[in-house]
């Protein structure tokens, strides 16, 4: 045995150690939550996690690794808060919008007892997850209109996130106004520029003029703040529960089929090892600069009895004119089919990654 192949021995031996240490310190976090949740005390101790540190620190006699000891109780220190948090709190959801947007209501109905997060853009909310701030992110892929949500694609093959869960939520378009107001008095429409689009047939039959907001939700805050008669928003209706407005009419959008797929993403991988029907997994891999990298890939996805229901491409935003492809495939990924298949891909892909494994809800 060489000295790199007996050095990694050792670190996988004090891992292993690590490993069952960080599930007894947990459970003691968990005592610690539920003092705290009894006694009304806060997450954080400031003082007493300082205290901590310095005592702990004296532990380690070598001043070099001394500082970096010091660094990881204080990661440990934040894991634990945010598990405390978690137990103290529920789960906390990460989405991009703001209330009684479409996000906001698909966050809501994958996970209905949760504490919903709002931030302002996809990766502002990812990020969230991948540092511990939020257990879950919940972020639209995929729209029947306006196809894929590129950003968030990109964030699946960059990031480091998993997919759990998916979701196919119905858009629907409602006419709100403030309390009061008749068809009549409308004189001016506001929204988000795709639903201003999906029911421009419907706002040129009544000859209203239209104004763009950045989405649906604020667009109803903004004629629930302006109390206007002669304005109307086009949203959902529980934005209209959310901002005490009414639902002048229903469903104006042209087309009945607009649905917007959210998928959402955790840190941890989620090996479901089940036979119903409905499974499915997500790939993203590159390929090897040779003739026929591409179909050769598809042809292994293919034989091991795997369906492909979407295969697109992607620019990679480093490397100029190279691409990554985004694979759905119906199946059960974590059986013997699906870990030769893996094992095959590799031949084939320099970059082989498994985002997620889900069920289809179509709520």
């Amino acid at each position: 045995m060489d000295l790199l192949e007996e050095a990694r021995q050792e670190i996988n031996e004090v891992d292993a150690q690590m490993a069952e240490l960080f599930v007894r310190r947990m459970r003691a976090a968990e005592k610690v939550a539920e003092y705290k949740k009894a006694h009304s005390l806060p997450i954080l101790d400031a003082a007493r996690e300082e205290a901590v540190v310095q005592k702990n620190a004296k532990l380690v006699e070598d001043e070099t690794l001394r500082a970096h000891y010091v660094n990881f109780i204080r990661n440990n220190m934040a894991i634990s808060r945010a598990y405390q948090q978690q137990l103290l709190e529920g789960m906390r959801v990460a989405y991009c919008g703001t209330e009684g947007a479409f996000a906001h209501i698909a966050a809501g109905k994958l996970f209905p007892s949760a504490q919903r997060i709002a931030y302002g853009d996809f990766k502002s909310a990812y990020r969230a997850v991948e540092k511990g701030e939020c257990d879950t992110a919940v972020l639209p892929v995929e729209n029947s209109y306006n196809g894929e949500v590129g950003q968030v694609t990109d964030l699946m093959f960059s990031g480091s996130l998993y997919v759990s869960e998916m979701l196919d939520l119905a858009v629907t378009h409602d006419l709100l106004v403030v309390p009061g107001t008749k068809k009549e008095d409308i004189r001016e429409v506001v929204s988000h520029p795709q639903a201003l689009g999906q029911c421009a047939e419907y706002i040129r039959q009544h000859g209203w003029s239209t104004n763009e907001y950045s989405n649906t939700a604020l667009a109803a805050r903004y004629v629930a703040e302006k109390g206007d008669h002669a304005l109307a928003a086009i949203a959902s209706e529980e934005a209209a529960d959310l901002f005490g407005l009414v639902v002048m009419e229903r469903n104006i959008n042209a087309s009945r089929s607009n649905t917007t797929r959210f998928a959402a993403f955790s840190r941890v991988e989620s090996k479901r090892h089940s036979k119903r029907m409905g499974e499915h997994f997500i790939l993203l891999f590159t390929v090897k600069n040779e003739a026929g990298a591409l179909a050769k890939a598809m042809d292994v996805i293919g034989r091991f009895g795997f369906n492909m229901r979407t295969l697109r491409s992607r620019p990679m935003k480093e490397l100029l004119w190279q691409y990554y492809f985004y694979v759905e495939a119906e199946g059960d990924v974590y059986t013997e089919a699906g870990e030769w298949m893996m094992r095959e891909l590799g031949f084939f892909c320099d970059r082989l990654k498994l985002v997620g494994t889900y069920f289809n809800s179509n709520n």
